[in-house]
């Protein structure tokens, strides 16, 4: 997750030009921290969400547009203390993983409470995950549970079945006792009726019908299996694709709830707000920066569909008169064609005047763009990661537009941040100079699930034992403690907001028998920020009468075997790689290799 955002309670020194030099140099390294208050929040989020319903119990909390449904914060927690019950007859303690694939809907807000209540662990798939990653992902974890939907919505797609899915997990959907020999801790599958009578589910015995588990009568809070901690785990993310090297990120409930509070700080949210959020619940966008952030401020949050449809999300907007609209700026470009278009009266968006851009840098006419024609005013820019729960540095509602444009605001309460030489972590650069970004604070996972080496490469101590996580970000800071991400270190592609990890597509084309190398690269896209593009060597010496791989067959592979996202756009052949000494693809070589073959192809039209 990259993305940019501030609060109006945060007590930043006035830095300007007109500042006194004796202040200015305050800060001439790149190490600062971000503001001391308000305190951490040290309860569960549980414990939180009871002090919200106290006091905002009669409030909407959460509106599906889709589903023609509302709760109010009252309902919300009774619905999520019935589901408790439910989840604990079948099973489900504190530090169980439970891993839901749903879409933006009433099930995955009341599931989210009915775990955190139980001490639980959320684990949310993105739902279109393959059958061979969702088993991949259930197995690195030793899952207990799947809420998973008998339809699978994704953006601009009709809706996929889920049946093959669940085929590949229990074969024999009709058995009436569960036996995976592809998730052996697997104990339930949670069936979720989403289709509108295109799935007749009643035939799969061996799965659970939600509305089994959530009719328990009891409304009362549950007792969980174990006393609960703010620092327990509630909340593991994957990071990356599970069919090669996943990485799942562990965050507790101390983390996530004051990161959410925090954004929610900065976008000067209240009771009286109406936040609508397109950007899916399985990401930490949705999750923290959306259902977080909201409830703990006791706003309204809208889900307008499953999976983000721009018309639907600005009839939400002007139906509930919204004053907060979230996306990546792909998601506010679509939006704004559609008015643009005249399919959108330009109307209805009076009340708007906040909200969040996330996933990759705003240009500075789709921000002015969004002022005018949206009314968002006072919107925000955050960047994280989702080791770091995930906001670290944030604009506010009032930054100056070029800060908003040109830099991701100044750190969260509670947040250190240093640029550090990439070669040399002991080495703090000075104000100004590029090198890798380091956070530390309560927002720091605690680990990589199961994968200690891994969660050793990026948190490392200094020299006083302090713990910081490596982002494998260049960043910068200025004099007034601004944050400039100025590339990556890493080489992970960001598509419309969605991380991509290289490695991820190129084991699935390595696969291929017609494929003898690959490697894979971002490129710059207009829409989406970045696009996949793949430097592919052929296999020469093939079969009698086999035809070399062509552009449509590398396309068509990763489609088969993987998510959509991940296809690649652009299919380069070559004879081989730039390489180091010791044989090390030089990718930042391939890309400009790319780079400017796409610049030709231009001329040439």
């Amino acid at each position: 997750m990259r993305a940019f955002l501030r609060p109006r309670t945060a007590r930043w020194p006035p830095l300007c030009s007109a500042t006194p030099r004796r202040l200015r140099r305050l800060l001439t390294v790149a190490s600062l921290k971000g503001p001391s208050s308000p305190p951490l929040l040290e309860e569960t989020v549980g414990e939180n969400f009871a002090r919200i319903v106290s006091a905002h119990g009669d409030r909407t909390a959460v509106i599906s547009r889709h589903q023609n449904k509302r709760l109010t914060y009252g309902q919300l927690d009774l619905d999520s203390n019935v589901l408790a019950r439910g989840l604990q007859s079948s099973g489900v303690k504190k530090g169980d993983r439970i891993c839901v694939s749903l879409g933006n809907n009433l099930e995955f807000a009341t599931i989210t409470y009915a775990l955190f209540k139980l001490g639980a662990i959320l684990v949310p798939l993105n739902p279109a995950f393959t059958a061979a990653q969702i088993i991949s992902a259930l197995n690195h974890l030793s899952a207990t549970h799947l809420v998973i939907g008998t339809e699978t919505n994704l953006p601009f797609k009709p809706p996929r079945s889920n049946v093959p899915i669940l085929e590949t997990i229990v074969p024999d959907l009709a058995s009436t006792t569960l036996s995976s020999e592809a998730i052996p801790s697997l104990q339930k599958i949670i069936l979720v009726d989403n289709s509108t009578g295109r799935i007749d589910p009643s035939a799969f015995h061996v799965t659970t019908p939600w509305l089994s588990v959530s009719q328990d009568a009891d409304t009362s809070p549950p007792k969980p299996s174990a006393p609960l901690s703010n620092n327990d785990v509630v909340n593991i993310q994957f990071t990356s694709g599970t069919t090669s090297m996943p990485k799942a990120a562990c965050l507790s409930h101390r983390s996530i709830l004051n990161n959410g509070k925090q954004i929610g700080d900065r976008m000067v949210l209240s009771p009286k707000d109406v936040v609508v959020c397109p950007p899916p619940l399985f990401h930490c966008f949705g999750c923290i920066l959306g259902y977080m952030a909201t409830a703990t401020h006791g706003s309204a949050i809208v889900f307008p569909t499953e999976a983000f449809d721009p018309l639907a999300s600005l009839k939400a907007v002007q139906e509930e008169k919204a004053t907060a609209l979230y996306g990546v700026p792909t998601m506010f470009l679509a939006q704004l064609e559609l008015i643009d278009d005249e399919v959108v009266s330009k109307s209805g968006f009076e009340y708007l005047r906040t909200g969040i851009a996330a996933g990759s840098s705003i240009p500075a006419e789709l921000m002015r763009k969004l002022h005018k024609v949206l009314n968002l005013t006072q919107l925000t820019i955050c960047y994280g990661m989702t080791e770091t729960s995930p906001v670290s540095a944030m604009t506010t509602t009032d930054d100056p537009i070029e800060k908003r444009i040109n830099t991701v605001g100044r750190l969260l309460p509670h947040v250190e941040a240093k640029v550090v030489d990439p070669f040399d972590h002991n080495k703090i650069l000075d104000v100004g100079e590029r090198g890798e970004l380091a956070v530390s604070g309560y927002l720091v996972m605690k680990e990589y699930w199961g994968q200690p080496e891994r969660t050793a490469e990026v948190m490392r101590a200094d020299d006083r034992g302090k713990i910081w996580m490596h982002t494998g970000d260049e960043a910068s800071i200025d004099e007034d403690g601004y944050v400039s991400i100025t590339g990556r270190i890493k080489d992970l592609i960001i598509r419309g907001g969605e991380n991509i990890h290289p490695l991820e597509v190129e084991n699935c084309l390595f696969a291929h028998p017609k494929i003898a190398e690959v490697s894979v690269v971002g490129l710059p896209d207009k829409k989406y920020g970045e696009v996949v593009a793949a430097f592919v060597v052929r296999k020469h010496h093939l079969p009698r009468g086999e035809e070399p791989v062509s552009v449509e067959d590398v396309r068509s592979w990763v489609k088969e075997h993987m998510s959509h996202h991940l296809v690649p756009k652009y299919v380069f052949f070559v004879a081989d790689y730039p390489k180091t000494a010791s044989g090390k693809i030089q990718k930042f070589k391939l890309r400009d290799t790319g780079v400017e073959l796409l610049k030709r192809v231009a001329e040439l039209k």
